[in-house]
């Protein structure tokens, strides 16, 4: 029993995938803040303009997808990691698609 923690322990792959979750979650801060300015600047659009920026709506779309891509990749559901080490996610991405 104590071999095999021991074992466990002395994985690197684990504690690289423990390193990158470090990582992602501060991204992932980020993003909530990145996510928080795009809603103002997106109400400021439909106030002052009385319509949404669609650019901006893509670009909100792609937060929300990579955001997903973090969520799913720190409660194990994923082993991809997110980006920069993998592709930025589009607007034709798996999770947009699934959910329409």
């Amino acid at each position: 029993m104590k071999d095999e923690i021991k074992q466990r322990l002395q994985k690197t792959e684990t504690w690289v995938r423990g390193l990158y979750m470090l990582l992602f979650i501060l991204v992932y801060g980020f993003m909530e803040f990145l996510i928080i300015l795009v809603m103002i600047f997106q109400f400021f659009s439909i106030v002052l303009s009385g319509n949404t920026n669609v650019q901006l709506l893509k670009f909100g779309q792609n937060l929300a997808t990579y955001v997903y891509q973090i969520i799913t990749f720190l409660t194990f559901n994923s082993e991809q990691l997110p980006f920069p080490f993998s592709a930025w996610p589009s607007e034709k991405s798996e999770h947009t698609e699934n959910n329409q």
